[in-house]
């Protein structure tokens, strides 16, 4: 039988230790063998290598293969069948598409716009460590995937980098994998990846001042096409460019002079009442006379609700291009203080944004509908000078 010291001064390419088990040299390198006979036929199974499989480890490996040939059974074909039953380890790209559905499934995401986000950044951007196991991503290959973007797209890219810091805390919660997480920034890729510098204002709509609201909405009145209709009811009704684009008339109670936008719709993903002042009622009601869709303002091609961009294209087209739709809201938020003198809980509820702490909010039930209604109308008349 062979002892550990015997086997390290050996220079012989082939050891034997009894009962099947020997030593060969293999190149450089030093393996374990299984001889047995089944049926009449002589077979060898690999144990291992030296380096990893010592000698006590070979012989309890052994004696177990050599039980099973005393019952008949072929240790390869076992080992080859534990090897095809053991799970494929699931790659990076395998679980961030399962993460996706089940969020989306949950409905953790209140529209198609962040669910399509999420997966042109993790299917298209994030392709190059798709096929890498969940479990073996490390800081390369997160750095393989941000630096197409990084300086060039910066938001994109750091859209994608909390994509991936997502999916990998959600696979270490599953126990796919452990460690730290190689996406994360603070202490770990801010050392290797540096931001361009900040500009001043980054991050920010650029508004236009509220004084020249209502001379751009006379440009903006001669402008044709359903796109700057649209611009228009958002901008009398203090609404986000997305809930303008998808509303659908089943939403609207003429009679009430209410809007009322569906939790599924909303940023907040709670259900807002907005107020129709007359300039949006006589809008929605020229829209109406010619109507084709569900949606009020429906894409002439598609019939489906217009492209977000469609809205800045309008805004250009009328002179605003130094604006964006979006700024509209921040520049009836500045009216509403400067002009209206309205309370500040009764304008951030216009904009349906929440007001006061978790305690304060529980207890303010009441949208204060009648009141905004007022300060809509004052809004509407102000727009048309």
């Amino acid at each position: 039988m062979l002892t550990v010291k015997g086997i390290a001064a050996s220079k012989s390419k082939k050891l034997r230790d009894g009962g099947g088990l020997w030593l060969v040299q293999k190149g450089d390198g030093r393996y374990w063998i299984f001889s047995y006979t089944l049926a009449g036929r002589r077979r060898e199974m690999g144990i291992g290598p030296l380096h990893s499989v010592g000698l006590a480890e070979a012989r309890e490996r052994a004696a177990k293969a050599r039980e099973m040939v005393k019952e008949g059974k072929d240790p390869i074909r076992d080992k080859r069948q534990a090897l095809a039953e053991q799970p494929k380890p699931k790659t990076f790209g395998e679980y961030a598409d399962s993460f996706i559905d089940a969020a989306v499934k949950a409905g953790r995401w209140r529209g198609a716009k962040t669910e399509a986000r999420w997966r042109n950044l993790l299917e298209n951007h994030a392709k190059p460590i798709r096929h890498r196991p969940i479990a073996d991503i490390d800081i390369d290959d997160v750095k393989t995937a941000l630096k197409p973007l990084w300086c060039i797209k910066q938001e994109s890219a750091e859209k994608l980098r909390e994509c991936i810091e997502r999916v990998l805390d959600a696979a270490k919660v599953e126990k796919l994998r452990t460690g730290d997480n190689p996406a994360a920034w603070k202490g770990n890729l801010e050392h290797v990846l540096h931001k361009p510098a900040k500009v001043e204002g980054e991050g920010h709509h650029a508004a236009m001042p509220h004084d020249q609201i209502s001379d751009f909405m006379k440009s903006l009145a001669s402008v044709q096409g359903v796109s700057a209709r649209c611009l228009e009811f958002a901008i009398l009704t203090a609404a986000r460019g997305g809930e303008a684009r998808g509303a659908v008339w089943a939403e609207f109670d003429m009679k009430a002079k209410v809007w009322t936008v569906p939790a599924a719709r909303m940023k907040t993903g709670k259900t807002h009442r907005v107020p129709l002042s007359k300039p949006a009622i006589a809008l929605l009601e020229r829209m109406k006379a010619q109507s084709v869709s569900e949606y009020v303002f429906p894409s002439v091609r598609s019939g489906k609700p217009l492209s977000d961009m469609s809205l800045a294209k309008a805004l250009t087209t009328a002179g605003g291009g130094a604006y964006t739709p979006h700024g509209f809201r921040s520049t009836f938020r500045d009216w509403a203080t400067d002009v209206a003198h309205a309370p500040r809980e009764i304008a951030e509820a216009a904009l349906s944004h929440a007001v006061g702490d978790a305690v304060e909010r529980s207890y303010a039930r009441s949208d204060a509908l009648q009141r905004r209604h007022t300060l809509m109308e004052e809004w509407g008349r102000y727009c048309f000078g």
